[in-house]
């Protein structure tokens, strides 16, 4: 069990445009995320890199990089940078999916639990109702 909670938290580099008139956008994006719901931690690395530590049931990269560039940041998009996103998208997105988060949803703590005790091999399993169970 430790290990499935291991995989849920998740580090990610998040790189800002350096051609921004904003030279530290990094600094503001790091200050604005602290208070986003679900990202435990938030490292300043550069002027134009942050360390970002979220758990996924909460949050995944693609909504954290949304909400930037909604509030006006501008991400890097040097090839690599791209490519970068689009497996980690493509990682979280999977991992979410398996553990029966969907797309839209931002919090899916309890369908993981679910999804885990169904899966636990234990003896609560038979559908009768309990004063039905003492006759046979």
């Amino acid at each position: 069990m430790n290990n499935q909670a291991d995989s849920l938290s998740k580090q990610r580099e998040i790189a800002f445009c350096t051609l921004h008139p904003d030279g530290n956008q990094a600094g503001t994006a790091a200050a604005l995320l602290i208070d986003h719901p679900g990202i435990d931690k938030v490292e300043l690395l550069s002027s134009s890199l942050i360390k970002v530590h979220y758990q996924i049931t909460h949050t995944y990269l693609a909504n954290i990089e949304e909400m930037l560039n909604k509030t006006g940041f501008h991400l890097d998009n040097h090839l690599i940078q791209r490519m970068r996103r689009a497996l980690v998208h493509y990682v979280e997105e999977t991992q979410r999916t398996n553990m029966g988060c969907s797309k839209g949803e931002s919090n899916c703590t309890a369908k993981i639990f679910i999804n885990d005790y169904q899966k636990r091999n234990h003896g609560c399993q038979d559908e009768r109702p309990r004063h039905w169970r003492r006759y046979l």
